[in-house]
């Protein structure tokens, strides 16, 4: 520890909507049991990161805090009974890792319910106050500090710190998605709303889980043009066209039916009554972008009379990182993981990559430490 520097560098958020500040933050000198002290290596950016920043999240959030919450960190310091990652790999100082959210292990969600993402205790890294020890409990900033009751997965030698960190949030919150949909079979359409990082990622676990047909809706037009290259067979514009537009086009598409699966990726109330149309009789439809305040009218009966079954999903469990960084590894010659990341900035840079993220200029912007 004598080798560590006192404070660690990082962007902190003291009131919503006001820029990040880069501050000194205490590096917490003692390393409790089973934690980790890590030497960051990159942190992209998600859609969750701008709606945090801009207040407009459902979730609490105890201010100052340090954004950031797709990180990637090497690890300069362990805790005793630190020695081993959630799937049984060996940790050493200078292992790369990803890690998760707490889950107390001993509450009902996490013990009889079996849903470990809904903890009652859980504590979120990024939505933890900086202001107390350990401190350290957000991605933009130089060291982290991983908590005795986060999963840690170590991270592939084949895997660059960019793409491990789009794993470690947008990638394992759809591999948590698809565990809850289960198999896709041969003969099922697939609609996907939403061409953000989310929408393309879950495009192509959908086509390697081998479904008859994938449909993207979204926009902009280079999104969808990315959407194919993920496996979309057909992509729909939202720019130009009507929510009526939309359904004939699926309707089109399916033999008058509707999508088997529907999944939502794109954050807007609205998408989920369009969603609800898409769907055909018995369909399966599953939430994921839903994170914000907004609401929006909705007929009940509309489930009822098709018969959907609505699925939500919340983030992922050391199972969905897992299985992320397994997929990526695998699939990473495959689909073109390695252009959703737009844009490269250091920290000094993060006010620019968040605003450029905000407006959409950015698909998956990163902060990289070196």
């Amino acid at each position: 520890m004598s080798t560590l520097p006192e404070f660690s560098r990082a962007a902190v958020l003291r009131s919503f909507k006001s820029p990040l500040q880069i501050e000194q933050v205490p590096v917490p000198r003692h390393i409790e049991p089973r934690s980790l002290l890590v030497e960051m290596e990159a942190c992209s950016i998600c859609g969750t990161d701008i709606h945090l920043w801009q207040g407009s999240l459902s979730l609490k959030v105890d201010l100052p805090v340090i954004i950031g919450h797709e990180m990637v960190g090497r690890i300069v310091a362990m805790g005793e009974q630190a020695g081993m990652d959630s799937v049984g790999q060996a940790l050493r100082p200078g292992d790369r890792i990803v890690y998760t959210h707490t889950s107390c292990g001993s509450c009902y969600f996490c013990t009889t319910a079996k849903q470990p993402t809904l903890c009652s205790h859980r504590k979120a890294y990024m939505y933890e106050t900086m202001e107390k020890s350990p401190y350290l409990l957000g991605g933009f900033s130089e060291y982290g500090y991983v908590l005795p009751e986060s999963g840690r997965l170590k991270v592939p030698d084949s895997l660059s710190s960019d793409l491990a960190s789009l794993s470690s949030c947008a990638l394992r919150s759809v591999m948590n998605a698809m565990s809850q949909i289960g198999r896709i079979e041969p003969h099922e359409t697939v609609v996907v709303q939403g061409a953000g990082p989310l929408g393309l990622l879950a495009t192509a676990n959908a086509k390697v889980r081998g479904a008859r047909k994938v449909i993207v809706i979204g926009s902009p037009t280079a999104r969808l043009e990315m959407a194919r290259e993920f496996g979309a067979d057909e992509c729909i514009p939202v720019e130009g066209t009507t929510a009526a537009d939309r359904l004939d086009a699926v309707l089109a598409a399916t033999e008058g039916r509707g999508a088997d699966i529907v999944m939502e990726f794109t954050g807007v109330p609205s998408a989920f009554n369009e969603g609800l149309q898409l769907a055909r009789k018995g369909a399966k439809y599953l939430i994921v972008g839903q994170l914000g305040e907004g609401k929006v009218e909705m007929q009940p009966s509309m489930i009822v009379k098709k018969n959907i079954n609505v699925i939500g999903s919340f983030s992922g469990d050391a199972r969905s990182y897992s299985l992320a960084l397994q997929f990526i590894e695998r699939h990473q010659h495959e689909f073109p993981f390695e252009r959703m990341i737009t844009g490269r900035y250091r920290l000094d840079e993060v006010n620019t990559a968040m605003e450029r993220m905000k407006n959409y200029q950015e698909i998956k912007p990163v902060i990289r430490f070196h």
